[in-house]
């Protein structure tokens, strides 16, 4: 009875053994698979400098000086590009194909500029994919703070269901869609990428509130990368 359960326990072992180294390789690949993503940054601004900023609030990210390299698996590619863009209203300088068609200069021809209070603009990819990050310009003309920032992601186009929240620094719940716990951030050229996480959804939809500067909502553009 004893060599018996010895040799049970042995082979527990072995199998655990196992297991572990295969979780091991598995994971070192799955590191060896990612690479950063090759983001295409525009100008830095001339309008402004970051040493005119405020600095030392703890619920604003400080701007970072050089751009930060976003690590997603290999092959991801921006599938928003030229995809159908909606918002809550229309803009009244510039065009919604403008969000997705890849120019982001900080200048008035690439800015796209919305009325004031809660705003949001949506893109509709055509299918569900696996999102692995989200990056977005709303307006690096200035270096400037946008109020109100929400992300979010569905399959459901009127984001009714199934709705999952990237990112809300509306730490107040001022626009009713909960509080958030993100932090505020600067507009610069370096744009700002938000971790999806692989969560799967057609649906991109982003909102502000004015900005720091004033009471206009301003997109330049949104990019979403995921395998195509």
């Amino acid at each position: 009875m004893m060599k018996t359960r010895n040799k049970a326990l042995t082979a527990l072992l072995a199998c655990a053994l196992f297991g572990a180294v295969s979780l091991g390789m598995t994971g070192t690949a799955s590191a060896q698979d990612k690479e950063p993503i090759a983001l295409k940054y525009p100008s830095p601004t001339l309008k402004g400098t970051p040493e005119d900023l405020p600095k030392g609030d703890p619920n604003i990210e400080a701007v970072p000086d050089k751009p930060v390299k976003f690590l997603a698996p290999k092959g991801v590619q921006n599938v928003a590009l030229h995809k159908t863009v909606t918002s809550s209203k229309p803009p009244f300088t510039g065009e919604l194909t403008q969000i997705v068609d890849g120019k982001k200069e900080p200048t008035d021809d690439d800015a796209i500029e919305f009325s004031k209070g809660l705003q949001w603009i949506q893109i509709d990819l055509g299918k569900s994919y696996e999102i692995s990050a989200i990056a977005v310009w709303h307006d690096h003309r200035y270096i400037q703070i946008m109020k109100s920032v929400i992300l979010q992601v569905s399959d459901d186009a009127e984001f009714k269901t199934g709705v999952t929240t990237i990112y809300n620094n509306d730490r107040e719940n001022k626009e009713g869609l909960g509080a958030g716990t993100d932090k505020q951030y600067f507009e610069t050229y370096q744009g700002k990428v938000f971790d999806a996480k692989g969560v799967k959804a057609r649906y991109v939809r982003g909102y502000t509130h004015g900005s720091a500067k004033g009471a206009l909502n301003c997109w330049q553009e949104v990019e979403v990368y995921a395998a195509p």
